[in-house]
């Protein structure tokens, strides 16, 4: 996720360590005080809290925050950053040691229940929690440990968007296969009325306005006129830039950035309806931030200056673009890969299956066993009554008989 606003503007470059993983843009009023104590946003990786607070504690040191607004984005993947540690103020140094010695004792922790519940299975997988830190040295912060922190929260981060794709493909299959499962279930009357309705649907979402292609001088216009409240006439890309640029940093960032695209997923997709899938209107959002960012972030530092926009103003694809292939034109999956997942999810089903089956065989065993185990435990209960019995009747004849 992004850093917050007020924190944004004081981190400029690192910023492109934090993106945008699920971000709904809101309406930001400009006149709003941004307060010191808000806090950074989840970045979803499991050494976050440590990665916030480091970075939180860093930005303390006027020498380091100066050097990070002076050094590009190559620089600091190159652990240049990194080496700027050397000069930061012994009370951040100290407070660094202290956090690497929580963040170290709280993995040891973490492992060692891992290895407990797994009995002892799969050490090198859980060697990987720590390449993020020097484990070697557990008592001291060093050059080495802010090197490895911004290069694994780089490389993590920076391959949200394959995971996402992957992720959207599989709900997008998914639901696919649980309509065909619910067809299966229905009489051919039934299923042919359901069929209808579904393409009914189908063309109903597709009817819509058509959608401009992002970030194109078109798309910009017409969010200056509907949301800026502007004639399109008068659209200047500067004043368009300074007016988006809510945060006033000097870029757009991809939270500012998705905020552009509202106007043209509401004439798409409209909640509460059922040809409407939300979490398709997400997608579409994060798609078209995935394309402006590629074509106008020149230096993929995940951010826009006034300088890369007012470039990108002068392409042809902003004054000529091509029309934007939405997700009803591009489906997220292949036929052969519908193919393939409809066929990975009867063997997952049928090994499930096999597996329930193996169980109630064991259960069924694990019964006979104990009907079994109680029926010797009859026949042993009868025969020491029997014994008992014999006992007191040869006890009863010696009384006899002494009588």
């Amino acid at each position: 996720m992004l850093w917050s606003k007020a924190f944004c503007h004081n981190t400029v470059l690192l910023l492109s360590l934090w993106f945008c993983v699920e971000a709904v843009p809101i309406a930001v009023d400009k006149t709003e005080v941004e307060t010191p104590e808000e806090k950074l946003e989840d970045t979803g990786l499991h050494y976050d809290r440590y990665l916030r607070e480091v970075i939180d504690f860093l930005e303390k040191d006027q020498h380091f925050r100066e050097k990070l607004h002076n050094t590009d984005m190559e620089d600091i993947k190159q652990g240049k950053l990194a080496k700027e540690l050397d000069f930061v103020g012994h009370q951040v140094r100290t407070k660094l040691d202290e956090l690497k010695r929580q963040e170290v004792n709280r993995l040891r922790t973490l492992i060692k229940a891992k290895q407990d519940a797994e009995g002892g299975h799969g050490a090198l997988v859980l060697l990987k929690q720590f390449e993020y830190m020097n484990h070697m040295n557990p008592h001291t912060f060093e050059v080495e440990d802010l090197d490895k922190l911004i290069q694994s929260a780089t490389n993590d981060l920076e391959n949200y968007d394959q995971k996402r794709h992957e992720e959207f493909k599989r709900y997008e299959m998914m639901k696919e296969h649980e309509r065909k499962e619910h067809l299966k279930n229905l009489d051919e009357e039934h299923r042919k009325d359901e069929e209808q309705h579904y393409e009914e649907l189908r063309k109903k979402h597709a009817d819509h306005p058509k959608i401009n292609h992002p970030g194109s001088q078109d798309q910009l216009k017409e969010v200056w006129k509907e949301s800026d409240g502007l004639d399109p006439n008068d659209f200047d890309p500067k004043t368009f830039f300074k007016l988006h640029d809510t945060n006033g940093d000097s870029y757009i960032d991809e939270q500012e950035l998705e905020a552009l695209f509202t106007k043209e997923l509401e004439k798409m997709y409209r909640p509460n309806l059922d040809e409407d899938d939300m979490t398709e209107m997400e997608e579409e959002r994060l798609r078209m931030r995935e394309h402006v960012m590629n074509e106008v972030d020149t230096n993929k530092d995940r951010l826009v200056s006034l300088e890369e926009f007012l470039m990108s103003t002068n392409k042809k694809e902003f004054l000529e673009p091509d029309s934007w292939e939405t997700l009803e034109q591009a489906p997220a999956y292949t036929d052969e890969e519908m193919k393939l997942f409809e066929e990975q999810l009867a063997q997952e089903e049928s090994n499930l299956n096999q597996k329930n089956s193996d169980l109630q065989k064991q259960k069924e065993e694990l019964e006979r066993q104990q009907e079994k185990l109680n029926a010797q435990k009859a026949e042993l209960q009868q025969a020491v009554e029997h014994m008992q019995i014999i006992k007191s009747e040869k006890a009863n004849a010696a009384i006899d008989v002494k009588g």
